[in-house]
């Protein structure tokens, strides 16, 4: 098998690779990349010379990927924003929320505010597993 054999059965593994493992185009940039190294490798013999371009091309058709993709938004907090506490939220302390039919912990946004239990709290944002919130009362006017 010659050198350019190699890296076009390369480009056509990675790119077949890419419709049964989604990787959002990786291996389909690193395919492509094996292709033009594979028109490259008939004017530079030198195989790591080839294997060296194969992987700034790599990096730079990934670069311009993320680049120009749109970036998904995570759909966690898309849905609903409502909740309701099943245990009193304290003033900088964690307490639980029913967000989703799950148990949360959930925060007070405003760290000096206090949440009785059984209050309805629009959820505004999340950090790990805890949700941060403010009562409902709060924000409608």
């Amino acid at each position: 098998m010659t050198l350019t054999q190699f890296w076009v059965v390369l480009g056509t593994v990675l790119c077949l690779m890419e419709l049964f493992l989604p990787t959002a185009f990786v291996e389909s940039t690193l395919g492509i990349s094996a292709f033009l190294v594979a028109l490259l490798s008939l004017l530079v013999p030198q195989f790591n010379l080839q294997v060296l371009v194969w992987m700034v091309l790599s990096l730079i058709f990934i670069f311009l990927l993320r680049r120009f993709m749109p970036k998904r938004t995570p759909s966690t907090l898309v849905e609903s924003t409502e909740a309701r506490t099943i245990t009193a939220i304290e003033p900088g302390q964690t307490g639980r929320v029913i967000y989703e039919g799950n148990s949360w912990q959930a925060r007070c946004e405003d760290d000096r505010t206090a949440i009785a239990i059984d209050q309805p709290v629009v959820v505004l944002r999340r950090k790990g597993n805890t949700l941060f919130v403010l009562p409902e009362s709060e924000i409608t006017p």
